[in-house]
């Protein structure tokens, strides 16, 4: 991370947090795991199904630890953080394979700790280690990860590029009641509490409608003000963005002044200590993306997604670890940008998926002059709601796919009661992803016709009460692979 996001103090107790995971690591080898994601991309479901099928035998081809027979035996175990939440994998997993709904999206920070016992493929690291490691699985809001540039940011660099945007395409109308107030206010007047709040309470509802799945847009900090949890009504929510802030000194009293400090409480209060006690502590980490939601809502949205992931990609310094290096700076040596829903298209447009992604990842990259050393793109789908199959339609050959669409889902006409399966033409990506990207700016831009449609998880079979069966799923092994496979080498 650059300097500027943090001072001496706190890069003193991100040292000496590193140094504490490190000396226990001796012991115990472990790796933290950062899960992330931006607007519903199915951070939950991710990690329900991971630790579902390590847990219980799924077919994991991909991995190649689990399929060369290495790995013995898998547990789950007491997580190391005492004040974390517990990732609530038993509720979510019985949400998924026995109610058949999806779990509850993510709304704070949790952690989850599975532990795999394993016999390396290197006969001289079989005599030197114990052959198991840990997995320290993060999960967290991806909001809270958009929220970490506001650190080089002050009350007017933040208020001058949260209003420019909102002044641009869709938003300019969903911004139009906040920006109104805020233009009729005058900043530099004596400081009122119910002022601000109606201030606060606009920007807000301008957030919210840009998060609307009727339009899906991404970029949306600060995070806590769509999730405030335990903040709501605090001080360091009770503020916004100002227009046309001068250069000059706030006078002191002023409500600018209050906006100004306010804006500077969030920071300290909310987002430095996410960055110190959490983002600066972890090993790997994967983004899930929902890039069909944003290719069906067209194109603003669709370079609302790679704005933030500029912004994400920008807080993370990909790079290698030595051991005496990652006591005061640890780095994430793997960052995995991963497209969920891949079981909503035909496998013909999977890797036309994971094309369209990288070139999102790519332009992302060079925006900010990154090299992309450690970063990888994959199409998943971390449970495989529907399966393939072909109908005929005036002699030609159609690809489907087939599901149970969620109670109340509408398709042609139709109302779904949450029993009923259907077979559904689900669209096609582009080969090359440079057609979509070239036709973005353009007037009137159209994009491929994508069919999302919500279905339920798949039903699995059981037997004696237990599963036959682990949860399907569509490249899971391959991120697995990648994010840690090399840890059980």
């Amino acid at each position: 991370m650059p300097p500027s996001l943090t001072s001496f103090t706190d890069d003193a107790r991100i040292a000496l947090d590193n140094i504490t995971d490190r000396a226990s690591g001796l012991m115990h080898p472990a790796i933290r795991l950062g899960v992330t994601g931006l607007s519903r991309a199915g951070k939950t479901v991710f990690i329900s199904s991971l630790v579902h099928n390590l847990l219980n035998g799924g077919r994991l081809p991909l991995f190649e630890a689990v399929r060369s027979g290495r790995v013995s035996a898998v547990r789950l175990e007491p997580q190391p953080d005492d004040a974390i939440p517990r990732f609530q994998y038993e509720d979510h997993i019985q949400a998924l394979v026995r109610d058949r709904i999806w779990p509850d999206s993510t709304r704070a920070i949790s952690e989850l700790r599975i532990t795999l016992d394993y016999q390396s493929a290197s006969g001289w690291s079989r005599m030197f280690s114990r052959g198991r490691l840990s997995i320290d699985i993060v999960d967290y809001p991806g909001e809270w990860l958009l929220d970490l540039p506001l650190l080089t940011q002050d009350f007017r660099a933040f208020s001058e590029n949260t209003v420019t945007l909102a002044e641009t395409g869709i938003r300019k109308e969903l911004s139009r009641e906040w920006l109104a107030l805020a233009s009729s206010i005058d900043m530099d007047a004596p400081a009122d509490e119910m002022t601000a709040r109606r201030l606060s309470e606009a920007f807000a509802a301008y957030l919210r409608a840009c998060k609307a799945d009727e339009r899906s847009l991404s970029t949306l900090p600060p995070g806590r003000f769509l999730m405030p949890g335990d903040l709501e009504g605090s001080p360091a929510l009770t503020f916004a963005p100002l227009p046309n802030i001068p250069e000059t000194k706030a006078s002191k009293g002023s409500l600018r002044a209050m906006m100004e400090r306010r804006y500077d409480a969030y920071k300290n209060v909310v987002v430095k200590p996410f960055f110190r006690e959490h983002f600066a502590r972890l090993d790997r980490q994967i983004v899930l993306i929902d890039a069909l939601q944003a290719i069906n809502r067209g194109p603003e949205a669709v370079q609302d997604l790679e704005r933030a992931l500029t912004d994400v990609l920008a807080c993370f310094r990909p790079g290698s670890n030595s051991f005496f290096s990652s006591l005061v700076g640890r780095r994430i040596d793997k960052v995995l940008v991963a497209a969920t829903k891949a079981d909503h298209l035909h496998h013909e447009s999977h890797d036309r998926l994971e094309r369209l992604t990288g070139r999102l990842v790519d332009r992302a990259i060079q925006r900010i002059g990154m090299a992309g050393a450690g970063i990888e793109v994959m199409a998943i789908a971390s449970v495989r709601a529907t399966r393939e199959a072909t109908v005929k339609e005036d002699n030609h050959i159609l690809p489907v796919i087939v599901g149970t669409p969620m109670a109340g889902e509408t398709i042609n006409g139709e109302r779904f009661d949450g029993n009923k399966k259907t077979a559904i033409f689900p669209g096609d990506l582009p080969d090359n992803p440079e057609a979509l990207f070239q036709n973005l700016d353009a007037p009137n831009a159209e994009l491929p016709e994508i069919n999302v449609v919500r279905f339920r998880p798949p039903a699995l079979e059981e037997s004696n009460g237990g599963l036959k069966l682990s949860v399907p799923h569509i490249r899971l092994d391959r991120a697995m692979q990648f994010l840690f496979g090399d840890r059980l080498a």
